[in-house]
């Protein structure tokens, strides 16, 4: 049988490899953003982040059904990924 429960913000996992014995697994959970908090972060607004996600200008993103969330590692790769020296430059640094 195994028993899954959150401690301190990480997910854990018990299965008993016999009767006398446990392995504990920790796995770090990565933090879900929602487009408000996106755009909140961003100082954008939530039609930003609709159309930067249609548009495949913004951040990479996660559906869990019909809910949209932002993984906060690839938002910030995408803000590293648009670095530019100057306003004249045309690539990314």
């Amino acid at each position: 049988m195994t028993n899954v429960y959150l401690r301190n913000g990480t997910a854990a996992q018990e299965m008993p490899a016999n009767n006398d014995s446990k392995i504990d697994i920790n796995v770090a959970l990565p933090r879900l953003l929602t487009q408000r908090d996106l755009a909140g972060y961003l100082g954008k607004s939530t039609a930003w982040c609709e159309r930067a996600r249609w548009a495949g200008d913004g951040p990479k993103f996660v559906k869990l059904g019909r809910h949209v969330r932002y993984r906060a590692e690839d938002v910030l790769a995408w803000i590293d990924a648009n670095m530019h020296g100057s306003t004249t430059d045309g690539g990314v640094l």
